[in-house]
């Protein structure tokens, strides 16, 4: 039985005090796990680094990013797994897009205008 494919919106938020290469790493583990799964990235957008509204794991601060992936709802499990190991991740959330969310995101990357934060 093929799993369905779905359009999905991960957003985590990284310990802010990490270097550079450091965050590449974390970004570059989490789309490994997607790929290796059978996901596609689509659209990683970073936010960068913001001042959470309360402090998480003692951290104050934490640098967010934005991924846009489609993928069968198997791989979900596994990648929210991995995310909850990862000692750099601070906080995540996964949504399944809906057609409306959809249609948002394509008309937003249209115009160019800026997500909201």
């Amino acid at each position: 039985m093929a799993d369905n494919r779905y359009m999905y919106e991960v957003t985590y938020i990284v310990n802010a005090v990490l270097n550079d290469d450091q965050l590449r790493g974390v970004a570059q583990r989490i789309r490994k796990t997607i790929e290796e799964n059978g996901g596609e990235v689509i659209d990683v957008d970073e936010w960068g680094n913001r001042r959470l509204a309360y402090p998480i794991k003692k951290k104050r601060n934490g640098y967010y990013v934005n991924l846009y992936m489609t993928a069968p709802g198997s791989i979900i499990p596994r990648l929210e797994r991995m995310l909850e190991i990862d000692e750099d991740v601070l906080r995540y959330i996964t949504l399944r897009m809906d057609t409306k969310m959809i249609k948002h995101y394509e008309q937003s990357k249209q115009t160019g205008a800026p997500q909201p934060a």
